[in-house]
């Protein structure tokens, strides 16, 4: 909404006190309602056209009419004639003399009552007139008029409880439409934005008086106020620009609509499973304070609910950034918190207060460089002085009447630092009431310059305009995506030369906007013929058969240029492509790994002559050397302007001259500097750095028992003098490798890109199928394995939601997934194997296997139960392990290993819907987007945490990770970083990612032409994480990690176990000899199980049950 339009007084004389009673009898008594609406605008026009103005409508006695006819129960026709005339000057009056909305709203207390009380009348053109009136003043009244004069008066009204139910739904209504007014909404003019930007923030301020009142009327006997209430109440959550709290709202407001000890417990719960990150307001304390209060005055509140309401206050109370803000709501808290370490029975729970405690003072401790708020006393010095300056007030009276109510509108924005608004605001209200004609826009303009000096003598200056800096994109711009609004009326302007990091949280949108520019879909964004724009990205996977040099000649944008392939070849060769029938530029595409594709699309984008490079996660996939690179790559080229989304904070740091972060209200905030500089500014921004679980938290599953295996170090994965040849390839990726892993391992595979690192991985899982050499692993074995390119995984179900995908992965109790493995595939020999008949002795003749129905130890391995093709399941016969596999049924015995083993960890897994939101919980995806959203509408991110869910779904033994860091945010990283570290299983993982590798793997595989060399243990980074102690290079405190203390070696740690193992031998996992059980052994037993069962029935849920056997020590 504009600035109300400045009118003159009129300069007609003052109308006799004749003439306004002549037009109030028609207004009164008029025969026609219309009669009745042309006597009060002709009324209306009375007055405005005279020098007396708005103040005429007291004098004159105006309103004591209007408040005598609306009360008059007799005369329907006078009560109609007060809401009509009403209506007229609430239309009239606000638009032409701003001043007015003070006689309206506050002096006498307002005729705002008068109006809502008549909702309740029985005629109905009595209740329409009202309700015209009321639309009519809200439609004119600016944010700040709506803050300081609107909702007062209805706050006044709605607290006296005397007035009809009407009126009171009535009241609640203009404050939901106040509320949705400043509601973030996709489209509008920039104006409107803005105006809708001030409205919350003003408004939001207020809530701490809103909330209590409106929550009073959701437990309203009326049920129109209790439903108008509810309503009301979700508008004004909808202020909160908070993404911790907002997806608890529908919780917070249930435990509101239906108060009871068991909802405020629930909201509790919710709260204590929110990890707060963005900055705690007012809006947030006003809508918690009264849940946390609640809880810690309630005696009969359990220990457990205490213990989580003080760490609720704890958590918020550290983001309160406002100490105004703390002493404003802690007190109230504070009491509580105090009552809690007096008299809280359990010790942890004390020490959790006194902490709690502690960091409420630290808050509202005084500060020198808090900058106090201003009130409308401090406002009323200011504007004084610039009247008298300008010649002083014409109407003495009135200036002094309606002063209190215009200051109180400026000191709001001042307090909210909108002071470039101050003087379109404050110019309206003074016409008339100072002397000279123009002296009104004079005061205003100097009251506004004071307070712009004000702020930047507290804050500090804007950022200036970059002298001599040559700008190449400047838009104002709202992006959204799926229905969703990501970015409103932010603006982006990029200089020339100058690298920008984009930044914020995983799902704010930044791969959208990259996206939307590089489409030329982004308002505002320079078109492709003006600004060359070019999106570098790894995929490049459409033309994997065509050679390098002819898939960049291919290209439409260089082709358009005219480049001749001479000019494509040498600058491949610049990038490291050499030339020739031999060189790398005849190589496939297909044949590249992740750091050579990013190259390459770097040298297409130089060929198109880009002059912004828009990268999106460009070191996924880069070996150290390859990043170093880049950095050098793009300082160097200081023509070009990039525009960087990366989670490599290094990366970051190294080469970002700006950043650009996803700040609150959907806005993009401009920060000068690099990484490191925009977390001095932004201290909360710190979890770009560490690898933090106080974002977002996984939760693996634990991995379950694996038979026989009763130590951490003894091999459960081993490969024998393995090497593999890719087809066509002229010599081997992998040579005579032998390797071996336990439940204990915690390996970092390295090596430069192309190496050979996944293909050792893809040989470990089973993926492929070694040239030579003998990959064994333990016939129980579950492996969960995420890719290189992760979101393979997913990108066949894009149409499916989170949980349907699970649920179509595991419906038949086993992993889909593993079915496309090699080690799976049956070829054309395969299945002529499968048709041949055995005869095994037992003097039934040759028969053809049908499948294998059963498994059983038998000495050191196992021997499976054969189902013969056309015999009844009587005749089945059992067969040893090594009889199968020598008569090459190998891949068959292999398939029933993998679904025992599927089904043994899937076991205490109900594939329920419920099950499965709180399995992508624990992973970090929000259950509202696993269950709802698509996955075709998540972002990289999100899709990541879909395959870890995937993976981690059947309680895997071994996790084998290929360049885990891609996709995932710092947040999502940490949260990984500690999920693996307090893993009970074992862990292997492909990473450039030195931070990361170095907080979690003791032991390195370091891949280099085809061959492997182990390097021993090495000391974990435990200081990588926020919650050990800083320069702390322990191996982690989980059971499972390997010890410090152990030697760097040659050989892996699984290696080191050999004198338990006997490397030498096959891979077996024999079971004890049996022997006859005493009475007393048989009673230990029993007293055994059952222990073990009490142990199982108190251990986490989805635990699977340990085994009863015979062979227990």
């Amino acid at each position: 909404m504009s600035a109300p339009t400045i009118v003159a007084l009129g300069d007609g004389p003052p109308p006799s006190q004749a003439d306004v009673s002549a037009f109030l009898d028609s207004v009164f008594t008029a025969k026609t309602s219309n009669a009745s609406v042309d006597a009060a605008y002709g009324l209306c026009e009375l007055i405005l056209n005279s020098k007396v103005g708005f103040r005429g409508l007291e004098s004159y006695g105006i309103f004591s009419e209007i408040k005598k006819a609306a009360a008059d129960k007799k005369s329907a026709v006078r009560r109609e004639g007060a809401q009509n005339l009403l209506g007229a000057l609430f239309e009239r009056f606000p638009a032409r003399q701003p001043a007015s909305e003070f006689s309206f709203l506050v002096q006498d207390g307002g005729m705002l009552a008068c109006a809502l009380d008549a909702l309740a009348d029985k005629g109905t053109v009595v209740r329409e007139a009202s309700q015209y009136g009321l639309d009519a003043l809200f439609n004119h009244l600016s944010p700040e008029a709506l803050v300081v004069g609107l909702l007062p008066a209805l706050q006044t009204y709605l607290s006296k409880r005397t007035g009809k139910w009407q009126g009171t739904v009535g009241a609640l209504k203009l404050m939901q439409k106040m509320a949705d007014k400043a509601k973030l909404e996709i489209g509008g003019t920039k104006e409107e934005a803005q105006e809708k930007e001030v409205l919350r923030e003003l408004m939001g301020a207020k809530l701490a008086g809103l909330i209590p009142l409106v929550e009073e009327g959701m437990h309203d006997l009326k049920t129109e106020v209790e439903k108008q209430s509810v309503k009301t109440m979700d508008s004004l959550t909808a202020l909160l620009q908070n993404d911790d709290v907002a997806p608890k709202l529908p919780v917070l407001l249930d435990a509101m609509q239906k108060p009871s000890s068991e909802s405020l417990g629930k909201a509790i719960h919710v709260l204590s499973q929110t990890t707060f990150v963005a900055i705690v307001t007012s809006p947030v304390l006003a809508l918690l304070t009264p849940f946390l209060e609640r809880t810690l005055y309630n005696p009969t509140t359990p220990q457990e609910t205490l213990r989580k309401t003080v760490v609720i206050t704890e958590n918020l109370t550290k983001l309160v950034h406002d100490p105004i803000e703390a002493r404003t709501f802690l007190p109230k808290l504070k009491p509580g918190v105090k009552g809690v370490l007096d008299r809280a029975s359990l010790p942890e729970v004390r020490e959790i207060a006194q902490r709690a405690l502690d960091v409420m003072d630290k808050a509202m401790a005084p500060d020198e460089d808090v900058v106090e708020r201003l009130n409308a006393v401090d406002v009323a010095k200011i504007l004084d002085a610039e009247t008298k300056k300008n010649g002083g007030a014409a109407n003495p009276e009135a200036y002094k009447v309606l002063k209190p109510y215009v200051c109180e509108m400026i000191a709001e924005d001042v307090n909210h630092r909108l002071v470039a608004r101050i003087a379109a605001r404050l110019a309206p209200y003074l016409v008339g009431l100072v002397k000279s004609p123009e002296a009104h826009q004079v005061i205003a303009d100097g009251v506004q310059k004071y307070y712009v000096d004000e702020d930047h003598r507290k804050f500090g200056e804007p950022e200036k305009e970059d002298d001599g800096e040559v700008e190449i994109v400047n838009a104002d711009f709202s992006l959204a995506y799926g229905g969703m609004l990501l970015l409103s009326h932010t603006n982006l302007r990029l200089l020339k030369g100058h690298r920008y990091g984009l930044c914020g949280r995983n799902g704010a949108g930044k791969s959208t906007l990259m996206k939307s520019i590089a489409g030329g879909k982004l308002e505002g964004f320079p078109p492709q013929d003006v600004l060359r724009t070019c999106y570098v990205e790894h995929n490049q996977g459409e033309d994997a058969d065509i050679s390098i040099l002819d898939f960049v000649a291919k290209d439409p944008e260089i082709a358009k240029n005219g480049t001749p392939r001479e000019r494509i070849s040498e600058v491949l060769a610049e990038f490291g492509f050499t030339a020739g029938p031999e060189g790398r530029q005849s190589q496939r595409v297909g044949s590249l790994s992740g750091g050579w594709k990013m190259k390459l699309a770097l040298a297409r984008a130089m060929l198109q002559k880009a002059d912004v490079l828009l990268l999106d996660e460009p070191t996924n996939h880069l070996d150290v050397e390859n990043i170093a690179w880049l950095e050098q790559y793009l300082r160097s080229h200081t023509e070009i302007t990039s525009l960087i989304v990366s989670h490599d904070s290094g990366f970051l740091d190294n080469v970002t001259t700006d950043i650009y972060h996803y700040e609150p209200g959907k806005k993009l905030g401009h920060f000068k500097g690099n990484l490191d500089a925009f977390v001095k500014v932004r201290p909360e921004a710190k979890s770009y750095y560490t690898l933090s679980a106080s974002n977002v938290q996984f939760k693996f599953p634990p991995p379950g028992i694996l038979s026989g295996v009763k130590s951490q170090t003894r091999a459960i994965v081993r490969m024998t003098n393995v090497s593999y040849q890719y087809p066509k390839a002229p010599k081997p990726s992998l040579a005579d490798v032998s390797c071996q892993l336990t439940l204990s391992s915690r390996v970092a595979i390295i090596g430069p890109n192309g190496a050979g690192k996944s293909t050792l991985i893809k040989l470990l899982t089973g993926e492929v199928i070694p040239t030579s050499g003998k990959v064994e692993k333990h016939p129980n074995l579950r492996i969960g394995y995420i890719k290189q390119h992760a979101l393979e995984h997913v990108e066949m179900h894009l149409e499916k939601t989170p949980n349907q995908y699970l649920q179509w992965r595991y419906q038949n109790g086993d992993d889909r997934e593993v079915h496309f493995k090699e080690t799976r595939a049956l070829s054309e020999q395969d299945r002529l194997q499968m048709e041949k008949t055995i005869d095994v002795g037992d003097g039934k003749g040759a028969r053809q296997i049908e499948t294998l129905v059963g498994r059983q130890k038998w000495k050191k391995s196992f021997q499976y139960e054969v189902q013969w093709k056309g015999w009844l399941p009587k005749y089945n016969s059992m067969i040893s392990r090594e009889t199968l596999t020598e008569l090459g049924f190998d891949k068959m015995v292999q398939e029933f290993d993998d679904h025992e083993a599927s089904r043994e960890g899937l076991g205490y897994r109900v594939l329920e819907p419920k099950i499965i939101s709180q399995h992508f919980e624990d992973l970090g995806l929000d259950p509202e987007i696993a269950n709802h959203n698509e996955i075709g509408s998540l972002s990289g991110g999100q899709k990541v945490k879909v395959v870890i869910a995937g993976a981690m779904w059947n309680n895997p033994h071994l996790l084998v990770l290929d360049e885990p860091t891609n996709f995932l945010d710092r947040d999502s990283l940490g949260g990984l970083a500690v999920a693996i570290r307090d893993f009970k299983g074992g862990v292997v993982m492909i990473s450039h990612n030195e931070e990361f590798v170095g907080a979690l793997a003791s032991e390195q595989w370091i891949v280099r032409d085809g061959r492997v060399a182990h390097k021993g243990t090495t000391s974990i980074s435990l200081d990588r994480f926020e919650d050990s102690r800083p320069g702390s290079t322990a191996p982690s405190t989980g059971t499972n990690t390997p010890m410090n203390g152990l030697a760097s070696t040659a050989a892996s740690s699984a290696m080191n176990s050999g004198v338990e193992d006997n490397t030498d031998e096959p891979l077996k996992f024999k079971a004890k000899k049996k022997k006859k059980k005493t009475k007393k052994d048989l009673k230990e037993q029993e007293v055994r199980r059952r222990l073990r069962h009490i142990e199982w029935l108190n251990s986490p849920k989805g635990t699977p049950h340990p085994v009863d056997t015979d062979d227990e020590e």
